[in-house]
Formats: structure tokens, C-alpha cells, sequence
């Protein structure tokens, strides 16, 4: 067994606007930060509208296509821009993490990194938001429920912003488990204790800046790793963001390198007990390019060093 990485160039022809933190370097640093790696690499496949459809509604789909320009930019919000290849990423990005759960549950690959943009973790069910088109590890975990028979799939969301698309995609939905550590004040303002989503399948745990790695771990190992074990999943969805990383602009959580490779380690920990290490990673944020292609290294090696 292997772990595989899946991206497609398609995504470095999504250009945002001069200054944009999600921006073409982000992947290029992370690719260049992966090359030597012995990773099974796969090009990511265009989304399908079914798969799509398991989370947004075809006139949200309809929304993202129409509005694709064919030079320039376009504004979905003040935040989210599309350039003309923009609607190839996003339907990759969504594609990308669809295929990592094909080849994890078939037994293809032990687990998984899609590195791929843009991001998803923001687009709530028929509002794209925060540099996100589509759900991505939303409707990975919605294809893995009904194309592959589980009953049961957790998502670990420990991006410094709150997966609010995420959790508006999943809350409703007692098959999936939705956790996340996020700083808090923070953009985009979600992501309280009390919200418990429909049968206590959310767990939000918020952050004050300036938490640093024993606060991160701490918070970790008395309350999120242990709620995911309680819900004994039967494959684990990780959304990756590493802007908690204390060289990070955009945020003040103050992690470190390390502390993302701890937390790998953890959550892989729990993928091998309770299943089989099935483990699929999508990468969401991440501003600062040095930090973000060390983190996401030093993330893929304890991937690749668990399917050993």
C-alpha cells in the first residue's frame, strides 16, 4: 500500500487578482515541496454533476458555470474570483477528492492527499464563499455513504477559519461527523460550541488567537480525537489547511510545522483503529508559501510513512 497524490495542472490556471492570498503559488510551492516524494500520483478527474448534486443544488451548479468569464475576472464576492480557467479547477478540485475516495475505499492506495485548488470548506449549499466554489470534502464524504456502502464517515477540519461550508453541507446528515479547531474571532464569524448540528454530529471547538501548539493539542487530544473515536468511523476526510501556522498572515492560532505533522500523526492513529487507515486529505488553506509547502510535506510524509 501507497498513499497517493492527486492533482491536475488545470488548477494553476485558476488566477486570482493581483495580491490575492489563493493564489497560482500556493500549489506550485506545495508540488515543488512534494517532488522526490514516492507518492502513486494521479491526475484529478472533472467532478460529475451527480456527485455535485449530493450537496448542492443544480441551480447553485447552474450559478457556478454561468458566471465563469471568458477573460478578466468575475466576483462572486468580495473574496471569490473566477478567471476563465476557474470553473475547470473547481470542477478538479471536487473531482480530485472524489477519486481519492474511490481509491482508498477500493484498496488502490492506503490513504490520500489531494492537493488541488481551489479550496471548498467555505461553500455552504448554494452560496459560494471564501475562495470556495463547491463542498469538496463535503461531497467526498457523500460519495463515500453512497457509492461505497458506509454507514459511518468523520471529517477533521483544523484550518484556521471554521468549515462553515462544511458543516451547512454535513450538519444535517447523523452519517457524518463534522469536527473542527478554528480560530475564533475570526472570519467567517461561525463556528460556536453550541452548534451541535442534528444529532450531536458537529463539534466545533474555537480558538482564541495566540493558542499555540499546547492549546492546539491539548484541545485535540480532551475533545476532538476522542469524539471521532466515539463515532467509530469507517473512513476518515481531513481538510488540510495549514494558515494556523504561526508565519501566517492571514490568522494568529501560532502553530507550528510540527504541530501539523502531530496532529497527522494523531488522526492516522485513529484511522488505523477504527478503519483499516482509510484516510483521505484535501488541502484548503495556507497563505504564507514557505510555511504552507513545509506543512504540507511534513504532512504527506506521516501519510506515506502510516501506508508503509
Amino acid at each position: 500500500m501507497t498513499t497517493a497524490l492527486i492533482t491536475h495542472p488545470a488548477c494553476l490556471n485558476h488566477v486570482t487578482p493581483t495580491g490575492h492570498p489563493e493564489q497560482v503559488a500556493r500549489l506550485e510551492y506545495v508540488l515543488r515541496a512534494l517532488e522526490g516524494f514516492d507518492l502513486l500520483r494521479e491526475e484529478a478527474p472533472l467532478v460529475l454533476d451527480d456527485n455535485l448534486l449530493k450537496v448542492h443544488p443544480q441551480s447553485h451548479i447552474s450559478a457556478i458555470r454561468n458566471a465563469a468569464p471568458k477573460d478578466g475576472w468575475v466576483s462572486l464576492d468580495a473574496d471569490t474570483h473566477m478567471s476563465p480557467g476557474s470553473l475547470e479547477a473547481a470542477m478538479r478540485a471536487a473531482g480530485g477528492n472524489v477519486r481519492a475516495v474511490d481509491m482508498v475505499m477500493n484498496g488502490d492506495v492506503q490513504n490520500a492527499f489531494v492537493a488541488m485548488r481551489p479550496p471548498g470548506h467555505h461553500a455552504e449549499r448554494t452560496t459560494p464563499l471564501g475562495f470556495c466554489f463547491f463542498g469538496n470534502v463535503a461531497l467526498a464524504a457523500k460519495h463515500a455513504l453512497g457509492n461505497h456502502g458506509l454507514k459511518r464517515v468523520a471529517i477533521v477540519d483544523f484550518d484556521v477559519h471554521h468549515g462553515n461550508g462544511t458543516q451547512d453541507l454535513v450538519e444535517d446528515d447523523a452519517r457524518i461527523f463534522f469536527a473542527s479547531t478554528h480560530q475564533s474571532p475570526l472570519y467567517p464569524g461561525t463556528g460556536a460550541a453550541h452548534e451541535t448540528g442534528v444529532n450531536n454530529n458537529v463539534m466545533n471547538v474555537p480558538l482564541p488567537g495566540g493558542t499555540g501548539s499546547i492549546g492546539f493539542r491539548r484541545a485535540m487530544e480532551q475533545q476532538v480525537l476522542p469524539a471521532v473515536a466515539a463515532f467509530d468511523p469507517e473512513l476518515i476526510i481531513v481538510s488540510a489547511g495549514f494558515d494556523a501556522h504561526r508565519a501566517d498572515p492571514l490568522a494568529g492560532l501560532d502553530f507550528t510545522t510540527e504541530d501539523f505533522a502531530w496532529v497527522t500523526q494523531k488522526i492516522c492513529e485513529l484511522a488505523d483503529t477504527h478503519c483499516q487507515g482509510r484516510l483521505v486529505s484535501s488541502l484548503e488553506g495556507g497563505y504564507d508559501l514557505d510555511a504552507l509547502a513545509e506543512s504540507a510535506a511534513a504532512h504527506v510524509k506521516i501519510l506515506m510513512e502510516q501506508s508503509t
